[in-house]
């Protein structure tokens, strides 16, 4: 066949029209998956997965329009309409269906690979909703830089008041905190958070005086849509977050609701010096690392701002979030008077407004954190979700609920629509990783680790976190390698106990004595009960150099700093568990297994999922050293089984490698049943 002929038969089947149909059709199932998906949001793989079985379809569109030919009688097979034709005539159409056939599967290939491998960026740029907005941190401008948290509150009530409109999408601050004032690759930094628009601001404060310069910028060509300047005294900066907000709302033609209207235009205190001393606080709460410092500066500062008004509703429900958080993680110490302030500036706040998104959202955190009662937690976040629209925070705790529920599979699809929603958060995406290690799915944990060190490269606690990880996989060498790039500060206790966890599993402690030993010269009265704890830190690592005199003594020290925080710590299972290894290097059998019965009943697992299986890890070990070795075996079979955070350093699970490495089950290591837990399973 020659080529006119070539061409004419194409004509003749049809084939151009098929192709023409085809793409028409593709294109605008395409524009219908682009625009629609986001609106339910349908993640963007599914988008990505249309257009590419769409690419996939058209090969295959052709190769049967040339062979099924349309005819005034129907579709008829191409033999059929040719069986008048000679055979070598066939024949040769048949070769050329073949050699056609291939090159179009070789061009579907070639699709497939340029823009089906490669259109990750064009298609999630292609899905992005127009109503979709990120602002960015506010550039201080004032000749003072301790001015700096001026600004960032600024920038962050601004965003807030757009959160709140539900016909938006809104990116947290979380993930636009690790970005410049004024980046040039706004396309780029676009791309990456998923929206089409970004807000750029700075701020001048001088005395009483305030400038705020905003510009609403369109990503995709850089043009700048809408900005304004406004000048105006500290009593009425209110009036700017509300204008700003209304006015880009107006330029995205967000639809608002009469509720919504009124909660941009809320003017939260009027008192200058109050509203001053929450965005203080809030400047505090927002850090990456929520180290005992910062959360002790975000409490100081909020406590000031409810006193200067105490009818600040959001400065109440801030509060209330900082100690519960405080209280959960110990960066404040959970005393029983922390957990009443708690409940106290929650309720104070759902009194003061009842609809405060916010207020409702640090209620439901009491209740997980403080009581851990999640039934009623779940209830008031799902209460408060209508009120945050865009917020995180919702989705978040929510997987935060399903996790200590044992609901792991819940909770992953909540951290995956938190993270849709900020995408950027560090500290929820530390979380994220951490159930990844807790259900012993290390690959997936090591990827979210390198996704937040992509973030913040050189972050203490996240390349402690990725060692950890090596340390759960037996490998040491990888796992001292990261450790020794870190330089953690004493109040960063969770690295600085990794770093040692690291010695005493190579058996070669003797540095990490001597930096516990500085840290301890003179302890920070703020870290207080965990001072105990790293003491019986050094204990272990002195008894694993061979000292015994030396463990002896650091354990009794340990066992009399820690006592005294019981009787204002007693649900602190961590300080309950600190006491029952305290005394299990001394030697007090029945003094260690009373705290191990009494953390365990603190926090039954039958409770909580993650932390409650904590002190039956505590109940290993402390069989393994007190000569119960059948005890021992058996709890260990039930760890190995169950995804769970541990009570040590990192807070990882054991795992076989663990157990291999770990001196504290050296008594065990001829047991059979021992080496037979000790051996890795087989996916």
């Amino acid at each position: 066949m020659n080529q006119h002929n070539f061409f004419a038969e194409l004509k003749r089947r049809n084939v151009y029209k098929v192709a023409v149909a085809y793409a028409v059709v593709a294109w605008l199932l395409i524009q219908i998956a682009t625009q629609v998906f986001p609106f339910f949001e349908i993640p963007n793989w599914a988008v990505r997965l249309v257009v590419l079985l769409l690419i996939i379809g058209f090969p295959v569109a052709l190769v049967l329009a040339w062979a099924f030919e349309i005819t005034p009688e129907g579709i008829k097979r191409t033999e059929d309409v040719d069986h008048s034709q000679p055979t070598t005539h066939r024949t040769g159409r048949t070769l050329d269906f073949l050699i056609i056939a291939v090159l179009l599967v070789i061009i579907g290939v070639f699709a497939y690979q340029r823009f089906g491998l490669s259109q990750k960026t064009s298609v999630s740029v292609s899905a992005i909703p127009e109503k979709s907005i990120a602002v960015l941190p506010f550039e201080n401008r004032s000749r003072d830089p301790d001015n700096a948290y001026f600004a960032d509150g600024i920038q962050d009530e601004i965003l807030t008041r757009l959160a709140k409109i539900a016909d938006l999408k809104v990116i947290s601050r979380t993930s636009t905190q690790h970005y410049k004032s004024a980046p040039e690759n706004l396309s780029e930094i676009a791309r990456q958070l998923g929206v089409a628009h970004i807000v750029e601001g700075s701020v001048q404060k001088s005395g009483d005086s305030v400038r705020v310069n905003v510009q609403l910028i369109k990503a995709a060509n850089d043009s700048h849509l809408w900005a304004d300047t406004f000048d105006r005294k500290l009593t009425d900066i209110f009036s700017v977050e509300s204008e700003v907000a209304k006015a880009i709302a107006d330029q995205l033609r967000a639809k608002l609701t009469g509720q919504e209207e009124q909660v941009i235009a809320a003017k939260p205190t009027d008192n200058p010096e109050a509203y001053d001393a929450y965005l203080r606080g809030l400047a505090y709460s927002l850090k990456t690392s929520f180290t005992p410092a910062n959360a002790l500066g975000a409490q100081k500062y909020l406590k000031e701002a409810v006193r200067l008004d105490p009818k600040f509703a959001l400065a109440w429900a801030l509060l209330s979030y900082t100690d519960a958080v405080g209280y959960r993680t110990a960066t404040l110490q959970p005393t029983v008077a922390l957990r009443e302030e708690a409940r106290q500036a929650a309720e104070t706040a759902l009194t003061l407004q009842p609809n405060l998104g916010e207020a409702v959202h640090a209620k439901g955190y009491y209740h997980y954190s403080c009581l851990k009662d999640y039934d009623a937690a779940e209830r008031y976040f799902e209460q408060a979700r209508p009120l945050l629209p865009n917020s995180s925070r919702i989705p978040e705790s929510l997987a935060y609920v399903e996790r200590r529920r044992g609901q792991w599979d819940k909770s992953e699809n909540y951290f995956n629509e938190a993270e849709r929603l900020d995408p950027r958060n560090v500290t929820m995406l530390g979380q994220h990783a951490g159930s990844y290690i807790n259900r012993r799915r290390f690959p997936e944990a090591t990827r979210k680790v390198d996704q937040i060190l992509n973030i913040i490269p050189d972050d203490v606690d996240t390349i402690a976190q990725k060692a950890s990880i090596a340390q759960l996989e037996g490998d040491l060498p990888r796992a001292a390698a990261l450790l020794a790039l870190l330089h953690p500060p004493a109040d960063d206790t969770g690295a600085l106990e990794t770093q040692v966890y690291q010695a005493i599993l190579e058996r070669n402690p003797g540095p990490m004595i001597s930096r516990l030993k500085e840290v301890l010269a003179k302890p920070d009265p703020a870290l207080g009960y965990f001072i105990g704890e790293l003491r019986f830190w050094l204990g272990w690592a002195q008894e694993v150099a061979g000292d015994h005199a030396a463990a002896q003594a650091s354990w009794r020290q340990a066992r009399s700093e820690l006592e005294p925080f019981l009787k204002e710590q007693p649900e602190n299972w961590i300080l309950i568990g600190d006491l029952a290894l305290a005394n299990m290097g001394l030697r007090d059998k029945a003094a260690a297994f009373a705290f191990v019965e009494k953390g365990m009943a603190v926090v039954p697992i039958e409770k909580d999922a993650l932390d409650g299986v904590g002190p039956i890890e505590i109940l290993a070990r402390v069989a393994a050293q007190m000569g119960e070795p059948d005890r021992a075996i058996a709890t260990l079979q039930k760890l190995l089984s169950i995804p769970y955070e541990g009570p040590l350093a990192s807070n990882v699970p054991l795992t076989p490698a663990l157990l291999r490495l770990d001196p504290m089950f050296d008594p065990l290591r001829s047991d059979p049943r021992f080496q037979k837990l000790c051996e890795e399973k087989k996916q």
